[in-house]
C-alpha cells in the first residue's frame, strides 16, 4: 500500500529513533498488552484533545500527558490478563 510506504519515509526522515519496519513485531494481540489496551484508550483521549498538536515536540508533550494522566488500574489489569493468558507459554 502506497500510503503504508509514504509513512515509513516521512517516520525514517523525521524519526530516526524510529526501529525499521522489519524489526515490528508481527501484529498478535498476545504480544503486547498496551498494543491492544491502553493505546486505544490514549487514541481516544488524542482526538478529544483541542487544540490538536501542531510540532512533533507538542505532540510528544500532549502523549506524555495523555499517559500520565492514564488511570493505573486498568494497565495492570491488561498487564494481569496477559501474563494469565501467556502461562504455559515456552520461550
Amino acid at each position: 500500500m502506497i500510503v503504508a510506504r509514504v509513512t515509513q519515509e516521512w517516520l525514517h526522515a523525521n524519526c530516526p529513533e524510529m526501529i525499521e519496519k522489519d524489526q515490528w513485531p508481527p501484529s498478535s494481540p498476545d504480544l503486547n498488552p498496551l498494543d491492544y489496551h491502553v493505546w486505544g484508550a490514549m487514541l481516544e483521549k488524542y482526538h478529544k484533545l483541542q487544540p490538536k498538536p501542531k510540532t512533533i515536540a507538542e505532540l510528544k508533550d500532549a502523549l506524555q500527558s495523555i499517559w500520565d494522566d492514564m488511570p493505573q488500574e486498568p494497565i495492570k489489569k491488561a498487564v494481569r490478563d496477559f501474563k494469565r493468558s501467556g502461562q504455559g507459554w515456552t520461550l
